[in-house]
């Protein structure tokens, strides 16, 4: 499977940052390499470089489970968003720059149905060039709108997955406007995270990035199943919804640490990076 390979464009005078430009003679003899020489040479997103490294190994690996990478923005006390049905906007430009382009390096962009229903987002690459991700959602009971603009996707129609508490009729209806609805187990009345990426590795996707929402980010974590962390923190105060709860208990359940964590500020962010050591 080829990781997405997007490349810096010349400084742009809108932005005044650099940007991603695709271009295929460019990538026709060694396409990660020549992406990796553009990031150690960028002044802003070269501390991604460890990141493609790892995406590409796990490439050549041609291993049977699929490469998550964990990657939200949240304030300083932990927040995600002022409700559950109140999102809010936290990462400036720079930085959400740079989330787009760690979508653009995966195969698919994951997030659970909560998401959909709150910010009708649109899950694509716009920040920066590079390829769309396959946008995957979570929905266990099939919730998923069927107004939502992730239908309407040109290229990329969503994979939704679900249980078999989904309503059959709601199932067919997603499928005629162009979803692709997959049933899995299980597990305490949510979608089982381990038989979703068994699913999508059986459908040629080797890599993953998880958007959110809070209880997609706390049970990936909680199962142990995140390769990679990708987290930026804004200077806000909102005293609202936390991405992470409850992942030490019980109290001696041992705490998830990012291995040789280090630290890059975009702006008035703070982006903190690195694998994480839990699989």
């Amino acid at each position: 499977m080829n990781v997405r390979v997007p490349v810096f464009a010349p400084l742009s005078p809108m932005s005044g940052t650099a940007r991603l430009a695709s271009t295929e003679t460019a990538f026709a003899h060694d396409p990660l390499e020549h992406m990796l020489t553009r990031l150690r040479t960028s002044n802003d997103m070269a501390f991604l470089q460890p990141l493609v490294e790892q995406l590409a190994a796990h490439r050549v690996r041609t291993t049977e489970r699929v490469f998550v990478t964990l990657s939200y923005s949240q304030s300083l006390d932990g927040s995600i968003a002022v409700s559950r049905s109140s999102p809010c906007s936290l990462s400036c430009r720079k930085s959400l720059e740079m989330t787009h382009m760690v979508r653009s390096f995966h195969d698919a962009l994951l997030v659970g149905v909560n998401t959909v229903l709150s910010d009708d987002p649109q899950l694509t690459v716009r920040y920066c060039e590079g390829d769309d991700p396959q946008p995957v959602v979570l929905d266990s009971t099939l919730r998923f709108p069927e107004g939502a603009r992730l239908l309407r996707h040109l290229t990329r129609k969503p994979i939704v997955i679900t249980t078999e508490r989904a309503p059959v009729d709601r199932l067919r209806r997603l499928e005629d406007k162009g979803a692709r609805v997959f049933t899995v187990a299980q597990e305490q009345g949510r979608v089982d995270l381990h038989a979703a990426l068994r699913l999508l590795r059986s459908l040629d996707i080797g890599s993953v990035m998880v958007e959110g929402g809070a209880s997609v980010i706390n049970c990936i974590l909680a199962r142990r199943l995140v390769d990679y962390c990708v987290l930026t923190i804004t200077p806000n105060f909102i005293g609202g919804v936390k991405a992470v709860d409850s992942l030490c208990q019980p109290r001696n359940a041992t705490p998830l640490s990012i291995v040789d964590c280090r630290y890059q500020t975009l702006d008035r962010d703070l982006i903190a990076y690195g694998s994480l050591s839990c699989r």
